[in-house]
């Protein structure tokens, strides 16, 4: 597993660069986290961020039958990388039981929402809210990539309503005007299931 170029290394890259900046985990903390089936969401998500958590994650359900943890401190993420987790997540065959550790914002809050268990240590935040979005594309493109984002955008609300038990009218007006919650205010409002003590 730690050999060059081996799943040690291809993963030791996932989450070092899960970490944001130049300073990645050693291969030895990446290893033990690993292996006690840990993966961690730190960071902005972006699509190469969204590929490399996705990795780790099947790695762990093709590697037998215990649950992962995926440890998420993410408070900024788009539509489209986080529906892609959150179909690995409800695709695997092992549960996925998410531990909120800081900010979980934006695309985050549904990436957490489909996990089998959802908790969170007492100090996380919570922001239902608008993804920021830089768009560099051709005058001409613009239409369409409305209607893609506004695609993506049912799809989240949808899925989150379905995983917390809302309508996904409710969860888009939440959206639209953005939401915070505190650890307690994330419980009541069901992308919760405990406040850890």
């Amino acid at each position: 597993m730690g050999e060059p170029g081996g799943l040690g290394g291809g993963l030791g890259g996932g989450l070092g660069g899960g970490l944001g900046g130049s300073e990645a985990l050693p291969d030895v903390l990446v290893r033990r986290l690993l292996d006690q089936h840990v993966v961690l969401l730190v960071g902005a998500l972006d699509e190469a961020r969204a590929t490399r958590v996705a990795a780790e994650l099947m790695t762990l359900d093709a590697d037998g039958d215990d649950p992962v943890t995926l440890r998420v401190d993410c408070g900024e993420a788009a539509f489209a990388p986080a529906l892609t987790l959150m179909d690995v997540i409800e695709l695997m065959g092992v549960p996925v039981h998410a531990l909120c550790l800081g900010q979980v914002g934006t695309g985050a809050v549904g990436i957490v929402a489909v996990c089998a268990r959802r908790s969170a240590l007492p100090s996380a935040r919570f922001a239902l809210r608008e993804p920021s979005t830089l768009l560099e594309t051709h005058v001409r493109n613009v239409a369409q990539w409305v209607e893609v984002r506004a695609a993506e955008r049912r799809r989240f609300c949808e899925r989150v309503g379905a995983a917390v038990g809302r309508a996904a009218s409710a969860v888009e007006a939440d959206l639209d005007r953005g939401r915070f919650f505190d650890a307690e205010e994330a419980l009541a409002y069901g992308l919760l299931d405990e406040v850890a003590r």
